[in-house]
């Protein structure tokens, strides 16, 4: 396994400077934000180290060294919008964006691109399921004459009001994954994997692993924190923040060793990147940094150095 970690909470730096702090502190890989040039309105979301939208030639063979000569590779090129959010026009941006971020892969010789599968949070699994054959399907085709793979992450982006009833990304369990990998069975669709998601939940993070084993992609660690009495006062329908909280890894339920343990026992040997999404640390540049080292350490006592390189 590699260690590495999420670009997104390194927004106010270039990426000279997001390579040059991961190789100081010991990283091995590094997940490179990859939206277009602009703000966006959703935290962590709108960061670029990569502009995929006019990438040359010579572009590529510049951020290539930069990346070599530190020691470092790219876990993967990350862009996280809603494809299939309930504004056609909106969601075409989002989708030729998508294919952008393939094609940036390939140049670069990335083999995995970070994303969201996408959801109309008004509509059921099942009614959002004809749109994401109709998007998907293209993408996966695009993906698979790059040699690219396409790691969807598991979160259900629901955490607030806006994203009710049920948040904007359908891959949010084993059940619906299987059911994707069934109605696109390629091999350049598989999940980025993070565990704490399952947690909050309340799903068995460790089991899946197995059965999933050849689709793990990427994985995020982030932790997260359960708050059983918030969780007793309002129910798990609430909003989801009303009863958990992103955390770095150590720092909320999820058993790390245990993870780590199956994951390896599973065959995996790719990259462990954290996601700082942990509001007490994300105050100041020092207090960011700070995390990634904090997360770094935790995770390296579970990471022997035959792993992580």
């Amino acid at each position: 396994m590699k260690l590495g970690f999420v670009s997104a909470i390194l927004a106010d730096q270039n990426l000279d400077e997001v390579l040059g702090f991961a190789a100081a502190e010991g990283f091995s890989c590094v997940e490179l934000m990859c939206w277009p040039l602009g703000k966006a309105e959703r935290r962590y979301a709108g960061v670029t180290h990569i502009d995929v939208a006019e990438l040359n030639d010579g572009q590529v063979a510049e951020i290539k060294n930069k990346v070599v000569e530190r020691g470092l590779s790219i876990s993967g090129l990350g862009y996280y919008p809603n494809p299939l959010c309930s504004d056609r026009d909106e969601a075409q941006v989002y989708i030729e964006h998508l294919g952008k971020v393939i094609d940036a892969c390939a140049k670069l010789g990335v083999n995995v691109m970070n994303t969201f599968i996408g959801r109309d949070p008004a509509k059921s699994i099942d009614d959002n399921w004809p749109r994401f054959l109709e998007v998907w399907k293209p993408l996966v085709s695009r993906a698979e004459d790059k040699g690219v793979r396409i790691g969807i992450e598991n979160c259900p982006m629901y955490f607030s009001s806006d994203e009710w009833p049920s948040g904007k990304n359908l891959a949010i369990s084993p059940a619906v994954w299987r059911r994707m990998f069934e109605d696109i069975p390629s091999d350049s669709l598989g999940l980025n994997y993070d565990p704490s998601h399952l947690l909050w939940q309340q799903m068995d993070y460790l089991k899946p692993i197995k059965e999933f084993s050849e689709k793990l992609f990427h994985i995020h660690a982030k932790d997260a924190r359960v708050d059983v009495e918030a969780l007793n006062e309002v129910g798990i329908l609430a909003t989801p923040l009303e009863y958990h909280t992103p955390k770095l890894p150590g720092l909320g339920d999820v058993d790390w060793g245990s993870f780590l343990s199956v994951l390896g026992q599973a065959g995996y040997t790719g990259p462990v990147c954290v996601e700082v999404e942990d509001r007490p640390y994300e105050r100041t540049l020092a207090g960011r940094q700070g995390a990634l080292r904090q997360s770094a350490r935790f995770l390296r006592n579970f990471m022997t150095e035959e792993l992580v390189d």
